[in-house]
């Protein structure tokens, strides 16, 4: 891959993950808003799959928004930390809600940084610059809807973040 390529694909994906919430659920739904996250991702030759209901699903609009947030947040780390090859995004209608699955084969992260965030006391995986604040703002605006987040990773086997919101 060319460097060029690159820093440009970088500075797009940090673009993205930077911007406001300018998501069109009315005309792409959420589905269509997320895969729009997974532009940089495709560019650089990641394969990226998609399990969606074949149902139509009526999500608040606070909770599109939260889960949108939730997947511009993994799949950031998926394109600038995990150099995955195959990402699959996954929304499920579970009982009472909604959940997000954003799961990578990319290069994963030891146990002593993964983090089960339902109850606020985990840790968090450390990124390149010594920060984990884009997870921790996840898991609080989650925790404060209601929800829960999971992330489970293994050196050398990617990372699985699970995001689930309740719609009641």
């Amino acid at each position: 891959m060319k460097s060029s390529a690159t820093l440009d694909g970088v500075a797009e994906a940090a673009a993205t993950a930077a911007a406001p919430v300018s998501a069109d659920f009315h005309r792409l739904g959420l589905a269509g808003c997320i895969d729009r996250l997974t532009v940089p991702l495709r560019r650089q030759g990641t394969c990226v799959h998609w399990e969606t209901p074949h149902h139509g699903l009526e999500i608040p609009a606070g909770c599109a928004t939260l889960l949108y947030r939730s997947a511009q947040e993994a799949l950031d780390n998926a394109f600038r930390h995990a150099h995955a090859t195959d990402v699959t995004v996954r929304l499920t209608a579970v009982f009472h809600g909604i959940r997000l699955t954003v799961a990578d084969n990319g290069k994963g992260f030891g146990k002593r940084s993964a983090g089960h965030t339902g109850s606020g006391n985990s840790s968090f995986p450390e990124a390149a610059d010594g920060g984990r604040h884009g997870l921790r703002t996840m898991s609080t605006e989650v925790q404060e809807a209601g929800g829960t987040v999971a992330i489970s990773s293994e050196p050398g086997t990617g990372t699985e973040v699970t995001v689930t919101i309740p719609l009641d």
